[in-house]
């Protein structure tokens, strides 16, 4: 279930890039609450014999970090070798997938399930010494389609004309074809968590859900078997987002789909929207590693003056609902708790989502301490006040020293 830090590590990890005429892309990713960054992350825009495909992924690993580097380090070469492979059953001279869109998604397929037997073979996972699994959600963008797959509950949305038009599947124990196999495997579904621990029923690795290892892959108290979706690119897609679950577990699909649209009209930077979503998360109380990943595309909303200036009278009005409500807080709040992560916490549970609150940071923690100064200054003249009416002799002296 994972430990937590007595203070969070919200610094972040971002990066970008794109396919000239194609997509651009933004992640961020931050460790947040948690004693450890589990997540990694992969992003390549235009991949090798492939220039005009491009292959995402966010994996939330659990139990050690060393699956989800694993499996971001070497996915995508085992994506190559299959769709190679594939290649090489088809008519040499044709590109991987003009006979079939499904080659592609089995090579994915295959993908998922030979990292996986590679994972479990390998020693550090093979000696029992390491135990951790990770969840994975992909996205392979083609000239024609965009193939998700998901193992675990880590998510990938499409937006298409402002409508959130696919998301994959959770893959929860309580789910009805979820438990079947995991009992049928000869576990058990307690408290919504397989055997009452693991709160995903597929990942890669997690070797102890994996045994007896004559059982095939898929049939495991755990499967590594991917759902992979594929949907036709057309006029109108806008944007996809893949994100580990500590963004799901406090933004629903709706609320993503919004909160990017949103900001992708005020700003053209996707690290910078990346981050703001995980900041957005981070205040609204998710604890976890977060990780999302923002692809965009030609239809995809741009900066424009009516959005800037709606944002610049957003701004105003934030910054005055701010100020009432920092005011309050530090009048009836001790000093003592009026730390950054609780104020922007109550700032963004009490204030309109629309007033963007988690990108008003510098505006808070600014005006902050303005208040809390002015209230210690306060207090102390208060203090000093009382004990000259409760000892005048103390006032007495004061004086005779101001008096020198």
């Amino acid at each position: 279930m994972g430990a937590f830090l007595d203070k969070p590590k919200t610094d972040k990890t971002t990066t970008s890039g794109s396919l000239e005429g194609d997509l651009r892309y933004g992640v961020a990713a931050m460790q947040g609450w948690r004693v450890e960054m589990e997540d990694a992350h992969t992003s390549v825009a235009g991949l090798p014999d492939h220039e005009k495909w491009s292959f995402f992924g966010v994996f939330d690993g659990h139990a050690g970090s060393k699956c989800a580097g694993y499996t971001s380090d070497h996915i995508l070469n085992h994506l190559m070798r299959n769709m190679e492979r594939e290649k090489s059953e088809e008519d040499a001279s044709s590109s991987i997938g003009s006979g079939s869109i499904d080659k592609v998604k089995e090579a994915i397929r295959q993908t998922f399930l030979g990292l996986d037997e590679e994972i479990q073979q390998t020693p550090n996972w093979s000696n029992g010494k390491d135990l951790s699994g990770t969840t994975a959600i992909t996205c392979l963008v083609t000239e024609d389609h965009i193939i998700f797959a998901n193992c675990g509950d880590s998510r990938g949305l499409l937006c298409r004309r402002g409508e959130v038009v696919f998301s994959t599947e959770d893959h929860k124990p309580y789910l009805e074809r979820e438990r079947e196999r995991i009992e049928k495997a000869g576990g058990c579904v307690v408290l919504q968590r397989v055997n009452g621990s693991l709160a995903v029923s597929r990942a890669l690795g997690d070797i102890a859900y994996k045994r007896p290892q004559d059982k095939p892959a898929v049939e495991q108290i755990v499967s590594p078997e991917p759902d992979v979706v594929e949907m036709r690119r057309e006029e109108g897609d806008e944007f996809v987002v893949l994100a580990c679950d500590g963004i799901w577990d406090v933004m629903d699909n709706n609320a993503v789909m919004e909160f990017v649209r949103r900001k992708l009209r005020v700003c053209s930077d996707l690290e910078t929207i990346a981050g703001h979503l995980i900041d957005n998360c981070f205040h609204k109380g998710s604890r976890d590693n977060m990780s999302v990943v923002i692809v965009t595309f030609r239809d995809a909303p741009t900066v424009t003056e009516e959005a800037l200036k709606e944002e610049e009278e957003n701004r105003k009005e934030a910054e005055k609902q701010i100020e009432e409500k920092l005011k309050e807080l530090v009048k009836t709040n001790e000093l003592e708790k009026l730390d950054e992560h609780y104020v922007m916490s109550q700032l963004c549970s009490d204030l309109s989502e629309h007033l963007n609150i988690s990108s008003r940071r510098d505006f808070v923690v600014e005006l902050l301490e303005k208040l809390m100064a002015s209230k210690t200054t306060s207090k102390v003249r208060d203090n000093a006040e009382r004990s000259s009416v409760a000892f005048p002799e103390y006032l007495d002296l004061a004086n005779a020293d101001k008096a020198t």
